[in-house]
């Protein structure tokens, strides 16, 4: 029996030394290639915090003592310890364990994770409410990765700490990476600090040496106060940024060295006051592809494809290909990111005006595509999408034609500034949402769920959804053309639908839809975006098994709606029935239900609104997930064949 195996809960590493702790540690790491090689998952930070995990666990009380994961691509290890090593197999699979931490999955997961630079401000929140007396005291760590730092938020959470002098422990797991390289001012000092490990001993030597200047020098600074030794211990000892801000800095520690982190973690869980530890990490540790390739291999395996290793090796292409000998399989259709990333070039290309923004998901996006074929037009803010809105603004404001390409479900994090300082003063930026709708493994936290209702309630902005890969190019060239203010453009995660690209791209008129298919007069299926192909889906099995011979409409846009064909629908059929991949609250067919009932054109027809429910949806494969919420062709048809057969009533809905 391993060591791993005798750990039912994180209070059986205390008592463990620090050799047994290590060994732990690296049987999490065997567990985690071993799992995650074959079902696929996050990988490379799971791989770095291992002995992280171990070394809190083994020095905390949880859940009494509170250990909060930020964004959780690194928490994986945390799981294992914590009772669920033996259903890590079933980790981002449909009714298995969540991709991140879930309050709602073990009582040792304090905080719900999925979007980075939150785990301070929870902390903060968590020991300050303790200290008032509110529920059960006990220490609080958040372990914050280096590219979450890029975010804005976990600044702001930074000097509410230090201003508190909360005692919290921050870890800081710095391995140079998120999901690409990270980028900008911080990333750079990190880098400072990382490779001269000794200069967290700077900080006391020049403090002490300043005073002992001769000639009478020391004297004179340690009359002059603070200002002057302040600064020149800034100079030596970068480690300050922190102690500036009222928080005790220890680093840089190696993370994979346990006696050095316990000593280190150990020591600042037992400060009166909040603190920093700078453990440098190895993003992918203890496999080799990842450890030894550099950025490029630590961002390949940010996470591992399914059957992607063999024996704790890459699967090779021989490997991954056996068994798929016999009939070939077609060509499969290109990805809606890829399509976005190679048009977005030639738009570049045909306008100097247009530059590209991504926040930190440069491949998540498509934008690498960009970055390497023309670099000049490309920019990477880091994790920080409220600045990536207001850069596109001023970007915007001197006459650039700026593209955020932003996921959907991040994009909910800029959105004072969408309101504030893009609508409101009519800029032309154009946001291209990436992962809108059910994006399947990454669960309830990704899922691009809500951007129809939390932009189509604004002055000034253009919304539009393509139908298939063909109008996402048209959309993007009527997006880059429109001059009159913001324009949003969603689409979803995964491939298109199979059909050619345009080789010139043209401009679609703003707020027309389009009829796909003509019908009879009992029913009109208006689809939006991804909405579309369930539609027409749903109009076959109609015809087919009911003799229903739907029309068909591709509405295009939420806003402006196509007010004339809403209104010829609503007149000439028995029932309307929208159908999106949006929460129906606020959705596409609330919009089209406004939009006939100010018109009074509800006298003669039924609407039938089909999209996503009012809760979180699951994680899961996209297709298990649209069975569940009713999201299929089958599922609309059924429905819509019963609504037909039910008597009139009032306004249904799924």
């Amino acid at each position: 029996m391993t060591l791993l195996e005798k750990i039912d809960k994180p209070n059986d590493l205390h008592g463990l030394s620090d050799a047994e702790l290590a060994q732990v540690a690296q049987e999490v790491r065997e567990l985690i290639i071993d799992t995650i090689g074959e079902i696929g998952g996050h990988f490379g930070a799971n791989l770095g915090a291992c002995e992280l995990a171990t070394a809190i666990h083994s020095l905390i009380d949880s859940p009494r003592d509170k250990v909060l994961w930020d964004v959780g691509h690194q928490a994986y290890p945390h799981k294992v310890l914590t009772g669920r090593r033996d259903r890590l197999d079933t980790i981002r699979k449909y009714g298995g364990l969540a991709p991140f931490c879930s309050v709602f999955e073990s009582e040792h997961d304090i905080m719900g994770a999925g979007h980075a630079s939150t785990a301070i401000s929870y902390a903060v929140g968590l020991k300050e409410a303790m200290r008032q007396g509110r529920g059960e005291d006990g220490k609080v760590v958040a372990v914050v990765g280096d590219g979450a730092l890029t975010g804005g938020v976990a600044f702001e959470a930074l000097q509410n700490a230090g201003g508190l002098g909360v005692p919290i422990v921050i870890v800081l797991n710095d391995n140079g990476m998120s999901i690409a390289p990270n980028v900008g001012g911080l990333s750079r000092y990190f880098n400072r600090v990382r490779l001269n490990p000794k200069l967290h001993k700077a900080r006391e030597e020049v403090e002490t040496g300043l005073t002992k200047l001769p000639a009478g020098l020391g004297e004179r600074i340690e009359r002059f106060g603070p200002i002057l030794k302040e600064s020149l211990k800034a100079y030596w000892a970068p480690g300050l940024i922190f102690e500036e801000l009222d928080i005790a800095y220890v680093g840089v520690v190696d993370g994979h060295d346990m006696a050095a982190l316990r000593e280190a973690i150990g020591e600042a869980l037992e400060a009166d006051r909040p603190v920093v530890v700078h453990a440098k990490t190895v993003k992918g540790k203890g496999f080799a592809p990842a450890e030894e390739g550099g950025l490029e291999g630590m961002e390949k395996w940010h996470a591992a494809k399914p059957s992607s290793i063999v024996n704790r090796q890459a699967a090779s292409k021989t490997t991954t290909a056996q068994g798929a000998a016999g009939a070939a399989k077609p060509k499969p259709a290109p990805q809606y990111t890829k399509v976005f990333g190679e048009a977005l070039v030639q738009e570049c290309r045909r306008d100097e005006r247009v530059v590209g923004i991504t926040a930190a998901m440069n491949s998540g996006t498509g934008l690498d595509i960009l970055q390497k074929a023309l670099p000049d037009r490309y920019y990477d803010v880091g994790i920080a999408e409220q600045h990536a809105v207001l850069f596109a603004a001023g970007l915007a404001l001197q006459g650039a034609k700026p593209v955020a390409a932003i996921y959907s479900t991040f994009l909910q994090r800029g959105f004072d500034q969408i309101v504030h300082d893009v609508c409101l003063q009519g800029l032309s930026v154009v946001f291209a949402m990436d992962r809108a709708g059910l994006v399947g493994d990454d669960g309830p936290t990704h899922h691009g769920a809500f951007d129809v209702s939390y932009l189509r309630c604004l002055p000034n902005i253009v919304a539009m959804a393509p139908r298939d890969e063909a109008m996402l190019v048209h959309m993007l060239r009527t997006a880059l053309v429109y001059d009159a203010g913001p324009i949003a453009l969603r689409y979803p995660r995964g491939e298109g639908e199979g059909v050619l690209l345009p080789e010139h791209p043209a401009p679609i008129e703003i707020g027309r839809g389009e009829v796909l298919r003509g019908g009879g007069d009992r029913v009109a299926l208006v689809g939006y975006g991804y909405g579309v192909a369930v539609a027409l889906g749903a109009a076959q099995q109609l015809e087919a098994e009911h003799g229903v011979e739907p029309t068909v409409v591709d509405a295009r846009f939420v806003k402006p709606l196509d007010e004339p064909l809403l209104c010829d629908l609503a007149a000439e059929h028995e029932l309307v029935v929208t159908v999106e991949e949006n929460v129906l609250a606020g959705g596409f067919g609330s919009a089209v239900l406004e939009t006939l009932a100010d018109h009074d054109a509800l006298a003669e027809t039924r609407v039938l609104r089909l999209g996503l429910p009012d809760r979180f949806v699951t994680h899961g494969k996209p297709a298990l997930l649209r069975e569940e919420v009713g999201l299929t062709p089958e599922a609309v048809a059924g429905r819509v064949a019963e609504t037909l057969l039910a008597p009139r009533g009032a306004l249904t809905e799924v």
